[in-house]
């Protein structure tokens, strides 16, 4: 029985970090909340985001969604909410969906502190007393089948669909095959290969539901101006061998494995313990994309790139895997996972054998390379106007 090392939370669920969050409900305090985690203990982490907390509803309820998901994913062990005082967004109804789950948390407002320096002041204190109550946690044994994996790429180039994307979906169909789940997304990489995601369905009510989702995106763009077939490939992907937007979603959907798909999510839903193959919907942009599987509770994030991609994140580790020799030669200490022997003949078994370890190994304490060198970047979704009533009713 595969198993790794994890921190057992109060609802049940297993944080591959010991992690502190400093959660900023707005855009105005982002960067007072990354200033509290760089100078307070090692284990807090904050996730500093674009957005302002007074918007259309549904954009609101949103952001809720993701800050709500963040705040509470597994690897978090307490949290400490952050507002200018102004927001639309209510502090206390984040800070009680926290506590509901049995973490500690607090809150803290500039305002009601007094400004931005004595703010810092009170949420280091804040901060440094959160992770003082949870430094007793200690690792226990655990399942994999307890294990949510995200997958995620960016930077591709030829090498990512012929190597290191199809290396990730091995590791996928294991972690399935144990009884895990395992999440993609970027839905506008599936354009030109929804059909074959589509045939992967478990029953209609996902295929409908993975349909709709991709006209929606399709059609957004449209309204914006875009033509997601026409434009795609990106120009980075171009240079790095990529013809056709059904080369790039081909090889796109390969990290998935080959087992069939259980459920679609929206941006940032819950992704179910045990749930097998889950899609969930989100923009092509990877950093966006990797919050949203956060939200959803992702422990451990694997990311493939073939041009090069330095991206981290504040929650959960990312474990680069790359498919291109000279990349990996450029960039190995970027690099956990060099995927790039399968374009010199090396299994795509073998090498899918490995990530799995390497997974395993990240999910029990081993760090990062992106965790090495401080990379945690983040950034939340906000829905374009002209979705705000797309589907409304049908899709979330």
């Amino acid at each position: 029985m595969d198993s790794f090392d994890g921190y057992r939370r109060p609802d049940g669920r297993v944080g591959v970090r010991n992690t502190v969050a400093v959660v900023p409900l707005s855009v105005a305090v982002s960067a007072i909340a990354t200033q509290i985690a760089h100078t307070g203990p090692d284990r807090v982490h904050a996730t500093p985001h674009q957005l302002s907390a007074d918007a259309p509803d549904r954009s609101l309820e949103q952001t809720r969604r993701v800050l709500e998901g963040v705040a509470t994913n597994p690897n978090v062990a307490a949290t400490l909410v952050v507002e200018l005082g102004t927001e639309t967004l209510e502090t206390d109804a984040l800070a009680d969906a926290v506590a509901a789950t049995g973490r500690p948390v607090e809150t803290l407002s500039v305002r009601e502190a007094g400004g931005t320096r004595a703010a810092l002041e009170r949420g280091v204190d804040l901060a440094t007393d959160l992770a003082d109550e949870t430094a007793d946690a200690r690792r226990e044994s655990a399942d994999v089948a307890e294990l949510v994996l995200g997958v995620e790429c960016g930077g591709s180039d030829a090498t990512s669909g012929l190597a290191s994307n199809p290396a990730v979906g091995h590791a996928c169909d294991r972690l399935v095959e144990a009884g895990g789940t395992a999440s993609f997304s970027e839905t506008p990489e599936f354009i030109g290969a929804e059909h074959i995601l589509a045939e992967r369905c478990a029953d209609e009510a996902v295929r409908d539901r993975l349909l709709a989702y991709v006209d929606r995106r399709e059609a957004t763009a449209e309204l914006m101006g875009a033509d997601l077939r026409g434009a795609q490939p990106t120009p980075g992907n171009q240079e790095g061998g990529l013809t056709t937007i059904e080369e790039k979603s081909l090889g796109a959907i390969s990290k998935g494995g080959t087992t069939p798909i259980r459920g679609v999510v929206g941006y940032g839903e819950r992704l179910p313990v045990g749930g097998g193959l889950v899609l969930m919907d989100t923009p092509g942009y990877d950093v966006e994309s990797v919050t949203g599987k956060v939200a959803g509770g992702a422990q451990v994030i694997v990311f493939t790139t073939g041009r090069g991609s330095t991206t981290g994140n504040p929650i959960s580790p990312v474990v680069k895997v790359c498919g291109n020799p000279q990349t990996w030669a450029r960039m190995a200490a970027n690099m956990d996972v060099n995927a790039s022997t399968i374009v010199e003949g090396d299994s795509l078994e073998r090498v899918g054998d490995r990530l799995f370890e390497t997974i395993l190994e990240t999910a029990s304490g081993q760090p990062t390379a992106a965790e090495m060198r401080g990379l945690e970047e983040f950034a939340i979704n906000e829905l374009q106007s002209n979705e705000l009533g797309y589907f409304e009713g049908e899709l979330s």
